[in-house]
């Protein structure tokens, strides 16, 4: 057995273990997590500032050495979305359906865990805490295969975790961590059908293509964040601004940054200089239509047919004048990625139709795209934010983590 079959095997023991736990002994296991992550802080972030250390001699961009920093206060965050998933209802167990059948037999559905989920993705390392809180809670065992650039940090959290799984009275294989960065692990991982039930990738669009097209475990698809603000004629525009300039500097590097700037042509001479007064203040740099260069100047880059398309995880945004609401949802359906796109607009009717006829994972009115987040939405944390159209679509909570199995009643029925 290699070693990732070794692991796979005793997830699969834990899964048998968990999926009956019950959700007492499971929020008790992640208060003791949360508690442990929280008196073992230090360790934690000795850790993660030897992954900075190395990201930077590297050359990490800054944009992924921000997705890989922790501190104190992304810390606490970690540990409130613990704690969070920990207060939620427990979807194990629950019932969905029962009838009875005209034969006396009767049929229910009820909710149970996936089993074990195996999960790949990059310099995250709080990925690493939410994935498995909401794997636990949710009663499945999970396999996490965290990028190189994170390796040291995502084992002080397994380590903290699984401690603290052991002194609750779960197994401590209900968390584990491949130690082993290397393509071959991954591709390893995506072939390891009789351990994993389920395979998540999590990361930019290299990773998630070469696990959809390469895995022979099932896949959940989370997507790649090509999200759009289209500013309507109707808009506010000093709401406008300020959503654009949130939705794209409060945190660049993550999936629900705003990528694309859409403008309707009848207000771009009074919203462009307004919008780019205040994404100046982060250094953003523009690629723009040649509507929006006519505007603003030649500071703005001309922007290329791949600009549209792209998911720059930087302080760099796509900018177009559109003829109206028909040219700008045509556009996102043409180049957007499905996950959150965003109309700013005070005409009713605009923002219904919008809600209508973009088909995304996330469709907002009036608010900044960041707000696609599990512990936004009320989830805890998220496992990752599907852009398919399975059972699991946006942020991926405890729900999306369940399958279900058929419950009969007899009295002595035979066919």
């Amino acid at each position: 057995m290699t070693q990732l079959e070794t692991q796979g095997l005793a997830a699969r023991n834990a899964a048998r273990v968990l999926s009956v736990a019950g959700t007492a002994r499971k929020n008790a296991a992640l208060e003791a997590i949360a508690a442990a992550i929280v008196a073992r802080q230090g360790e934690i972030l000795a850790a993660n500032a030897a992954d900075l250390e190395a990201g930077k001699a590297a050359g990490l961009r800054p944009a992924l050495l921000d997705r890989l920093a922790l501190d104190q206060g992304r810390i606490a965050g970690i540990v409130e979305g613990v704690r969070q998933v920990a207060a939620l209802p427990d979807p194990i167990g629950e019932v969905t359906r029962m009838s009875t059948r005209p034969n006396g037999l009767t049929i229910g559905k009820r909710r149970v865990p996936l089993g074990v989920i195996g999960i790949i993705y990059e310099a995250r390392p709080n990925v690493t805490v939410d994935a498995a809180a909401l794997c636990l809670k949710s009663g499945n065992a999970v396999l996490l295969r965290g990028g190189k650039e994170a390796f040291r940090s995502n084992q002080a959290f397994v380590a903290v975790m699984r401690d603290a799984l052991e002194g609750a009275g779960l197994p401590r294989d209900c968390v584990a961590l491949v130690t082993d960065t290397s393509r071959e692990s991954a591709t390893e991982l995506m072939g390891l059908t009789e351990y994993l039930d389920v395979l998540i990738p999590r990361g930019g669009a290299g990773l998630i293509r070469s696990v959809v097209e390469n895995a022979r475990v099932p896949v959940i698809e989370t997507g790649v964040g090509v999200c759009h603000v289209y500013v309507h004629e109707g808009a506010d525009l000093d709401m406008a601004a300020r959503i654009i300039h949130n939705a794209k500097t409060s945190r660049p590097s993550v999936c629900n940054a705003a990528e694309c700037l859409l403008v309707d042509r009848g207000i771009a001479r009074d919203f462009l200089p307004m919008a780019w007064q205040l994404l100046q203040t982060k250094d953003v740099e523009l690629r723009g239509c040649p509507e929006t260069r006519a505007i603003l100047g030649d500071f703005v880059k001309p922007a290329s047919e791949a600009d549209w398309d792209t998911e720059f995880g930087d302080y760099i945004l796509a900018v177009k004048v559109v003829g109206g609401f028909d040219e700008a949802t045509d556009f996102i359906a043409a180049h957007g990625s499905g996950h959150s796109e965003a109309i700013v607009t005070n005409d009713y009717n605009a923002a219904q139709r919008f809600l209508d006829v973009v088909d995304a994972a996330a469709v907002y009115v009036n608010a900044s795209t960041r707000f696609t987040d599990g512990f936004e939405f009320g989830l805890g944390a998220e496992i990752g934010i599907s852009t398919q159209k399975m059972h699991a679509r946006g942020p991926m909570g405890l729900e999306e983590l369940t399958s279900s199995k058929f419950i009969i009643y007899g009295t002595g029925q035979v066919r």
